[in-house]
Formats: structure tokens, C-alpha cells, sequence
């Protein structure tokens, strides 16, 4: 397996104020003098994607002397609004809002993508990450980790789990439970996770790896039975769901981390900008507990940060796609 996120990301600066030579850059760049637009690739209504992101370009609009809008173009998987970004001029008043689906997934998933996360992108900011969690219908005799694996052993094929697609977050991070566990599973793809809890709640489905987001109601409301977030360090949303590192399977993680990305030449001095500001964001108690009650765990840092990242992710989605076999075309 590659190289773990908790490595990969203790290796390199968490969120602070400003980065090496983005310092210099943060303090002598003339940006912005008119509004911003950050492409959104999903569509707007409430999201994950869409709350945070327009969180953050609230209190950017609060430091800075100009509108930060947020341009919902969904479709695609995100691929259409990631094709918009990468054609944008690249003068620091087009940035793309995206996450690991589109940026990590996608190019394993599509034969013909339009675009290249890495070759069409210089990155800004890794905002941070909202983890899976493995959560269960009340009536599966399984209340740990242990215990759903033993149950999933002992019924091959007999457990349903639910997704919101072919290649979404919730199927890979099944998938990688699967792998890890050497379980047998059925997957079910729903056109929506609403749906697709719906279906667990009344047993149609046995398990699902959600989104924290679309799923800390349900637990709260004693709805579904939380088994184990998917993570190394336990969420400020579910605090008291064990992880799945302390459960013993330091591998099984797996979430949907979010980054801001410029089209490729955007010059240095507006990417340190943007950097700095948005670590400014990001250290604000105020700001912060916005995001996290959105479900972020927040970890920003240098453009480096989000690059590295994204290289290790590419392999890892990637490994998990062939595995599982999945394909758009």
C-alpha cells in the first residue's frame, strides 16, 4: 500500500502563517483588485462541497477587499467544472474548489478525462478532510468493528452496502474495507446517499460507509449504529465513535479531503496570497467552528501539502479502482 495519509501529512507543515518563501510572497502580492471566482464542480443546494466552500469564501470576503463567488458547475463527476477551471486564464481570479473524487478518483475511472489534476493545476491549500464512517442498520448483531468483520466473514455476501455511485467515496472506502478484511460484500450504488440511508434505516441495506456529514444525524437520533469512523484521530462531530486506527486497522481509512487548486501558471506571488489567506481562515477559532460543525477536519498548510497529497492519493485511488473493477466510460 502507498504511504499513509498520517505519514504523508505529519511529514509536512500543518496550518499556520505564511509557508518558506510564500511569506515574502503573501506580502507583496497586488491581489485582489476585482472579484474571484472559485469553480465548484457539483451543484449548489447545501452540500458538503458547496457549505464549506462557501464558508471559507465568506470569511475570505471578511480579510480581503473583494467578492470570493462561488461557481457551482456540476455534471460529470466533477469533471465538467475541473475542464472549466484548467481552461481559465491563469491570472489568480479562477481557482477550482475540489476534492479527492474528483482530483484522485476520476483519473482512474475515466478513459478520456478532460482534464489533468496534476499537469492543468499548481495547488493553493489543502483545506482539510470529512472521513467516512462505517455505520450499520440496529438489527445486524454487530456493535464493534471486530464483531462486523466477524459477522461479514461468516456471511459472505450476505451485506449490502450502500453508495452514491460507482467510484464514490462511500464505494471505495467499502472496497478498501474489503480488501483489508478479505470479506465478501455487495455493493448497491444509489443515485443519492439520502436514498441509499433510507434503505439502511429500514433494512433494505445493511451497512454503508458514509460521509461524516450525511450520517452524524442519524447516529444522534439512534436511527443507525456507528461502528467505527475511518480515520486516524477521532472526530470532532461523532467524538465518541472509535477509530478505525485504535481499532487495530491503521490502513482502513479513508474520507474526502478538499483542496483549492489554480489553473496551471497562476504566478507565484497570488498562489502565496491565496495560501496565507486561506491559512488564515483556517487558524480563526471563529472560522473554525464553522467548518467543523460542517464535519472538516481541518488541516491547510502549504501548497506543497496539497501536492504530495495528491500524487499519493492518484496511487491509492487508483489501486482501489482496479481492484474493484470499476470503470466510466
Amino acid at each position: 500500500m502507498t504511504v499513509s495519509r498520517r505519514a504523508l501529512l505529519a511529514s509536512l507543515p500543518a496550518a499556520g502563517l505564511p509557508y518558506g518563501p510564500w511569506a515574502a510572497y503573501a506580502q507583496t502580492a497586488d491581489w485582489p483588485s476585482r472579484p474571484v471566482r472559485i469553480i465548484l464542480p457539483a451543484p449548489g443546494g447545501g452540500g458538503t462541497a458547496d457549505t464549506l466552500a462557501r464558508i471559507v469564501a465568506q470569511e475570505l470576503e471578511k480579510r480581503l477587499p473583494q467578492r470570493f463567488l462561488v461557481d457551482n458547475r456540476g455534471g460529470a463527476n466533477g469533471n465538467i467544472g475541473a475542464q472549466a477551471a484548467a481552461r481559465s486564464a491563469p491570472d489568480g481570479y479562477t481557482f477550482l474548489w475540489s476534492w479527492a473524487g474528483t482530483l484522485a478518483t476520476n483519473p482512474a475511472l475515466y478513459r478520456d478525462l478532460p482534464f489533468d489534476p496534476v499537469r492543468d493545476f499548481d495547488p493553493v491549500v489543502l483545506i482539510g478532510n470529512v472521513p467516512n464512517i462505517l455505520v450499520v442498520n440496529r438489527d445486524l448483531p454487530a456493535r464493534t468493528l471486530a464483531e462486523f468483520t466477524a459477522y461479514a466473514r461468516a456471511n459472505p455476501g450476505r451485506i449490502n452496502y450502500g453508495s452514491s455511485g460507482n467510484g464514490s467515496s462511500m464505494h471505495l472506502a467499502g472496497e478498501l474495507y474489503r480488501q483489508e478484511t478479505r470479506t465478501e460484500m455487495v455493493h448497491v450504488p444509489y443515485a443519492a446517499p439520502a436514498a441509499a440511508m433510507t434503505d439502511l434505516i429500514a433494512g433494505r441495506l445493511q451497512a454503508m460507509f458514509n460521509l461524516m456529514t450525511g450520517t452524524a444525524g442519524q447516529v444522534r437520533a439512534g436511527e443507525v449504529r456507528a461502528i467505527a469512523v475511518l480515520s486516524e484521530t477521532r472526530s470532532r462531530t461523532l467524538p465518541d465513535v472509535p477509530t478505525s486506527a485504535e481499532l487495530g486497522m491503521p490502513d482502513l481509512v479513508f474520507g474526502t479531503w478538499f483542496g483549492l487548486l489554480a489553473p496551471k501558471g497562476t504566478p507565484a506571488t497570488v498562489i502565496g496570497a491565496a495560501n496565507a489567506a486561506i491559512n488564515a481562515v483556517l487558524t480563526d477559532a471563529e472560522a473554525r467552528t464553522r467548518l467543523e460543525a460542517a464535519g472538516l477536519d481541518i488541516l491547510g498548510g502549504p501548497p506543497e501539502r496539497l501536492a504530495a497529497l495528491l500524487s499519493a492519493e492518484l496511487a491509492r485511488h487508483a489501486a482501489l479502482v482496479r481492484a474493484a473493477g470499476i470503470r466510466i466510460d
